[in-house]
């Protein structure tokens, strides 16, 4: 296994009864930034919204039949921030439902949880995972 860390690779999918409200939900109340979004007919058929410490999502709007079809508003996804605090006073400001924090958690990490309006749950916290093994 390559140690050497690479670019993001692996990317948190979503689907959502409305993908643009909860794009600007996100970019307003967490601060992602909407790097791209294909839109065709009013449906969003792909974005990319990049995290500013690195990684991101992609989402677009629910498109029953077709071969991603997922239930919207059942997702969550982790999301390592550096300052927790800060990103949940922002988090509130903007209307953000907040689930549990900020908290303390046993193995080192500062967290909170909120609920987007579709209705996934988003942790973010400054857990950065384990380092890998050689």
């Amino acid at each position: 296994m390559n140690a050497t860390p690479n670019p993001p690779n692996v990317w948190p999918a979503f689907r959502a009864r409305d993908a643009r409200a909860l794009i600007d939900f996100l970019v307003a109340a967490f601060g992602f930034f909407e790097n791209v979004a294909y839109e065709e007919d009013g449906v969003i058929h792909h974005a990319q919204l990049d995290w500013p410490e690195g990684g991101g999502i992609m989402l677009g709007d629910d498109r029953p039949g077709t071969s991603w079809a997922r239930k919207p508003g059942t997702a969550g996804a982790y999301v390592v921030t550096k300052d927790t605090d800060a990103l949940h006073a922002h988090a509130v400001a903007a209307g953000a439902e907040i689930v549990e924090g900020p908290v303390d958690r046993d193995y080192g990490s500062r967290d909170f949880i909120a609920r987007d309006p579709e209705g996934n749950l988003w942790s973010f916290g400054t857990y950065p995972g384990a380092p890998r093994a050689p």
